[in-house]
């Protein structure tokens, strides 16, 4: 199986939309995506998720499937923290909690990271083990069972689908650290992903122990292809 996992495009975050830049990024996504051929196509229940998926539905004439856990909404609610008296931030942007997440006694807690003092054990562990949960429910539908204990999937047998999910940053963080098996602190402080990014994983696709790995991660070349503009998150010129 082939998962593909992008980001929305540009965003307006209120009211939920995608600005002009937004919805050409989603055109472009569509026709590499309608290029390389897609199964199924799910997107978060936010408005910039579905909007970014709606090309490539259009294209594939392919009905869009919404996972409402995937609304990045919800990991915004726990896994953020104050950044001053009126604003918060996610935990892996704020400048005194990035040394933390990275320092030997939080890393070597793994996948229980949320257990030291320095975070809300109850509120952040509890979105981990949602995402981690509902991921591995989702992914059993493609015929791979999870076993934590092993960081590996059972794979029933081949298993040759093409999935989509159009999602969020924020919350890829929790996604793809509970579908690699990396723990959220490594993840988070480590991996990004751009607008319109696409992060593509291959599942074997044979019967027994499988690990999942990543072909790319937030690759933009349907921008480049479109001439549109790859400013990294508005910060950085690649």
């Amino acid at each position: 199986m082939i998962l593909f996992y992008l980001r929305h495009g540009d965003p307006i975050y209120d009211p939920d939309s995608l600005t002009p830049l937004g919805k050409r990024q989603a055109e472009a996504l569509g026709r590499r995506l309608s290029i390389m051929g897609v199964d199924e196509i799910y997107a978060s229940s936010s408005n910039r998720a579905k909007m970014t998926a709606q090309p490539t539905c259009e294209l594939l004439r392919k009905e869009m499937q919404i996972l409402d856990w995937a609304n990045e909404k919800y990991a915004w609610e726990e896994l953020t923290v104050p950044l001053d008296e009126q604003r918060k931030t996610w935990v892996f942007h704020h400048p005194d909690y990035l040394p933390i997440l990275s320092s030997p006694e939080v890393r070597a807690l793994g996948r229980r990271w949320y257990e030291h003092p320095a975070f809300d054990a109850e509120r952040m562990g509890a979105d981990i083990r949602r995402v981690q949960r509902e991921t591995d429910n989702w992914l059993s539908g493609f015929g791979y069972q999870h076993d934590l204990e092993k960081n590996m999937y059972w794979s029933s047998g081949e298993q040759s689908k093409r999935v989509a999910l159009f999602a969020h940053q924020g919350f890829s963080t929790v996604f793809l650290s509970s579908v690699l098996d990396i723990p959220y602190c490594d993840y988070c402080t480590r991996f990004d992903m751009q607008h319109s990014g696409m992060t593509v994983i291959h599942f074997p696709e044979k019967e027994g122990w499988v690990i999942p790995k990543v072909l790319q991660l937030s690759n933009d070349s349907h921008l480049y292809k479109e001439s549109l503009p790859t400013l990294y998150n508005y910060q950085i010129r690649i």
